[in-house]
Formats: structure tokens, sequence, C-alpha cells
């Protein structure tokens, strides 16, 4: 059979199982996330096939779980039919797909999911963070990880005590973590655990000398890295090297456009929305870190390319977001994904590249280079890339190697 949309529709139109009258609807569904007619009908026919084998077992579909699943792979391999690994690998992929779109319907219950007081604690430990802090998704995220470790490592799944631990426990965390993470990374760990602990010292479970006897990392300013900046020349190759003529070309070249004139950080760059963008007065609203939001201009040029995208390449959904994936299901790119460096690796492919990494930051270093060899002072650096910390932009002052001469004392008896 041609694997058409419609052809799907008739493949589940056939099905006289549990799943039978919410088969069509589910198809629908895919079709309006705009996956291929190819790939409708290979799930199509998946979910045909269990909802085949549940009306056999006299399955019902309010209590479908991957149970099931696994009763239904364990079932194909004991008739001794050749089924390739892969085969099986998509057939598992489809049929938890389904599983999943009929749990977000609520047609069948949640997955049962165990949890340990470690869980519930880091769990708790989040929601302070988000409600209480203010923190970011992505710095919850990471501390709530930390504080989940941590706990694992000290009471597995058993009962959590916080007045039990004492100095050796959180000294000895971190030294365990020196021997698999760099330092920059281990600063991240000690960040987490002594914000876990200040949490429990506000739950009154432990004093305050434990949060200061998380040790610190050691680092030397004079040893930090210079900012990796892409060249102006091979920055432009990057964009340039994107095809207008298709509608994941017009969506990179707005989202290069970012990066390169206003120094976008990648999350700045998933989070703007439709509404962000007010034309009328040329201007962005961009959500920074810490929840903070600003107002940036839009050049023309990045307005004309986001323009250009909205008009000719954006897919019809109902995600508010700017910039949407290009493959089903269509929504806007994922939080703390790489999609953004993904585009910026690709672009860089395109052009023959030879950049100083591969990711999108480099654009964000390449703006302050570019104002600072402009003329531009290091505060107002640090007002258009949104710094908190006049430190953040001070680095920037030893990419200036002409003005850093002038400042630079003869050496004694030497050449002047």
């Amino acid at each position: 059979m041609e694997r058409t949309f419609q052809s799907a529709m008739a493949l589940v139109s056939r099905a006289d199982g549990p799943l039978a009258e919410h088969l069509q609807p589910w198809v629908t569904s895919l079709i309006d996330k705009q996956y291929v007619a190819a790939v409708v009908y290979v799930k199509a026919r998946h979910a045909v096939a269990f909802d085949r084998w549940l009306a056999g077992q006299q399955s019902d579909i309010a209590d479908l779980s991957e149970v099931h699943l696994t009763q239904y792979l364990d079932r194909r391999r004991r008739v001794r039919r050749p089924i390739r690994p892969a085969t099986q690998q998509q057939e598992r992929r489809e049929l938890t797909h389904l599983l999943h779109d009929l749990r977000e319907q609520g047609l069948c219950p949640m997955a049962r999911v165990d949890t340990t007081p470690a869980d519930d604690l880091a769990a708790s430990f989040g929601h302070h963070l988000l409600h209480q802090q203010g923190l970011a998704d992505s710095s919850i995220e990471r501390y709530r990880t930390v504080a989940w470790q941590f706990l694992i490592e000290r009471y597995g799944s058993g009962a959590v005590d916080l007045s039990t631990i004492g100095a050796g426990d959180v000294i000895g965390f971190v030294q365990r973590q020196t021997v698999r993470l760099k330092p920059p990374a281990v600063k991240c760990v000690v960040n987490g655990l002594r914000s876990f602990l200040r949490y429990a010292q506000y739950l009154g479970e432990v004093k305050p000398e434990l949060v200061a006897a998380v040790p610190a990392v050691a680092s030397w300013a004079c040893t930090s890295t210079l900012p990796k900046a892409i060249a102006a020349e091979h920055a432009q190759r990057a964009i340039d090297s994107c095809d207008l003529t298709m509608a994941i070309g017009l969506r990179d070249r707005a989202i290069l456009l970012l990066l390169a004139r206003l120094g976008l950080r990648a999350r700045e760059v998933i989070t703007l929305r439709l509404e962000d963008c007010d034309w009328d007065r040329a201007h962005l609203l961009i959500r920074g870190k810490g929840r903070r939001e600003c107002i940036l201009p839009m050049p023309v040029d990045v307005g004309e390319a986001i323009a250009a995208y909205l008009e000719r390449g954006r897919p019809t959904c109902d995600d508010r977001r700017l910039f949407l994936r290009s493959k089903a299901p269509v929504h806007g790119f994922l939080e703390g994904s790489d999609g953004i460096g993904s585009i910026v690796r690709c672009a860089l492919r395109r052009a023959k590249v030879e950049a100083p990494h591969s990711g999108s930051h480099q654009f964000r270093h390449a703006l302050a280079v570019r104002m600072l060899r402009g003329g531009a002072s290091l505060p107002e650096i640090g007002e258009v890339l949104r710094h908190r910390n006049p430190q953040s932009t001070s680095v920037y002052a030893r990419v200036d190697i002409e003005a850093l001469r002038s400042l630079a004392v003869a050496w004694p008896g030497g050449m002047q």
C-alpha cells in the first residue's frame, strides 16, 4: 500500500480493538504536528498491530502500561519470526510514542514512578530555588542534580536525616568530584552543594558551620583563557551560507544574525516569542539570565531576516515561540537543548570555516571585541551584553592588544 496520509487513515479505520476509536484522532494529531506521510503510515501500522494483540489479550485501554508493551514485544520473539534488531527498536519506539500520547489525553494511567526520600528532598529543593530564589531553569536543574547526587551517595535509597551530615561528608563528596570533573565543572558542584546546605540550614536541619565546610575550588584569574571570538569575515561567510530558497535557510540566517548583531545567548534566542517583536518601534524583548527582561534595538538586517522567515519559512503551528524545529513534531526548541549550537556548527561546515570552537557563544565574543576596537568602553559593552557583574566584561580588556601596549612599562635596560 502506498504510504500516504489517506492510506494511514484507511489502515486505522479497520482497527477493532480497545484502541480503535482513538487511533484516527491520533493519526490526525500526527498530521497536525507535520510528520511526513511515510512516518505517519509506519506509526499507524505498528499501532494497529498492537491494537489487534490487545484485543486478543482482552486488555482494556484504561489499564494500558509499559507491561503490555513488554509482553507484546516478547510475544513477537517467541513466534520465532526473524525480526531484525533495528525493526524491534523501531517497534518499541513507535509504541512508546503511542502510549505517551494516550497518556497525555488521559485515556490510560500515567506511569508509576517510585521515588526515594532523596528524590523527594531534591525536588523540594528545586521548588525552593524556583519560587524563593528565582533562579533560571538551567541553574535549578544543575543545583538539584548536585543535591540529589550528594544525598544518594550519603543515604542511598534509605531515609534522609540531614542532621547526620558532617564536614567530612561534604569535603569527601567534593574531592571525589575532582577526580572526574575539570575545575570549572567542580565550581558548579561546589556552588550547588553550598546552595543545598543553605536550604538545609533554612529548614533548621544543619548548622551554619556546615555551609562554611564546603571547600573552595582554586583558580587564578591570570590563567583564564582569552575569549574565543570568530573573525568578522568568517561570521559573515557563515551567515551567507544559508540557502534562502528553503525554510530552514531563512530560519538559520535570522538566528545567526541575532547571534552576530546583538550577541544573544543561545537560550535567549530559544525563548524569543512572536509577541517579543515590536515592529512599530523596531525593538526586541529579550529574556536573559536570572529571568531578567530587557529591550534591545532590532537592526534592519535582523528585522528583514526575521520577517522573511515569518512570511516564507515558519511552519503553521500553535507554538508561540519565534523559531521552530524543522522536523516533526514541529514546535520551538527545548530550553537546555543544543539546537542553536547545531545550527552554528552546520553553518560553519557549509562555509568551510575553521572557527575557534563550534559553539554559538563565539559570535557574542566577536561582538564585544568589535565594539572594543571601535572605541566602546567596557561599561558600554557590558550593557549591550547584559552583564550584571562588571568583572564579566573586564576579560575583554585583554583582547585589545594595541591599547595594552600603550600601558606597558619599558623593561629596565632594554630596548625603548
